[in-house]
């Protein structure tokens, strides 16, 4: 298995990464899972730690110098390393632990491929960093077609909001403008870039500092690019730095219908 792993490319790496946590997740639902308190109300379980050895025995296994930044064990291995992969085991614990399925498993190599696994949608979304494709079931990969047709908006309503009292993401959804031209959605994980660039989303919003380099949103952050849509900060500045949040939009006329709101609430 060791062998089989170093000889993948890195997107099939991090495919085979998401979907053995991806595999754990699903396998783990249901049961009932002490919480491991992490303060300020966040929590993991069981299912969330589970996932992300496995998910790391597949990375050492395959690119045993590379460095590993996990949400769960932190930074682990390749010190000094120039390559470094960001690891979310479990996007959506809340949900998982009171039993909904809306959870994603995010596998990111900085600068370089992603995929997000739906464990229970059986779906890999992955990317090379140039290209954004799907694959279902093990079928066959399909590529990622951004589309603002489904009108439906996902905002991250989700603690904290570091931009507030200037943006609050609950004060956007009662902009008449947005009333008037979408329906918005929370589904709470970051699944739902995936679904941006997969088109079964117009756009996604968050409020926060700099994504970029974040566990939760690098693998949705670099499938959205890849698939051609719109990527900024919330106050349009590119994400990274200098870049607050994201605004990540199937088109252009999306994004800046979003931006115009964003910008007359603050």
């Amino acid at each position: 298995m060791i062998d089989s792993y170093a000889k993948l490319d890195d997107t099939a790496v991090a495919m085979a990464a998401a979907q053995a946590g991806a595999d754990v997740v699903r396998g783990m639902y249901g049961r009932r899972l002490d919480r491991i308190d992490k303060g300020a109300g966040d929590f993991a379980t069981a299912a969330d730690v589970e996932a992300e050895e496995v998910i790391l025995g597949v990375i050492r296994a395959a690119r045993p110098d590379d460095a590993v930044l996990g949400e769960e064990g932190g930074q682990r291995g390749g010190d000094g390393a120039g390559r470094q992969w960001l690891v979310d085991p479990l996007c959506g614990t809340l949900n998982y632990a009171v039993g909904n399925m809306l959870v994603a498993v995010n596998v990111a190599l900085r600068e370089g491929a992603a995929a997000v696994a739906d464990p229970f949608g059986g779906e890999v979304f992955a990317t090379d960093g140039k290209t954004a494709r799907v694959r279902r079931e093990g079928v066959a990969d399909a590529p990622l077609e951004p589309s603002s047709a489904t009108r439906l908006v996902d905002v991250n309503l989700d603690p904290p909001f570091p931009g507030a009292p200037g943006f609050r993401a609950v004060d956007l959804l009662a902009h008449p403008v947005f009333v008037e031209r979408f329906r918005p959605r929370v589904v709470s994980t970051t699944l739902a870039l995936a679904w941006v660039a997969a088109g079964r989303r117009a756009a996604y919003v968050t409020d926060g500092g700099d994504l970029s380099g974040s566990v939760h949103f690098a693998a949705g952050i670099a499938l959205c690019r890849a698939a051609g849509c719109v990527v900024t900060g919330i106050d349009g500045a590119p994400v990274g730095e200098s870049g607050r949040g994201l605004v990540a939009a199937a088109d252009a006329e999306t994004h800046e219908l979003l931006m115009s709101m964003i910008r007359s609430r603050r």
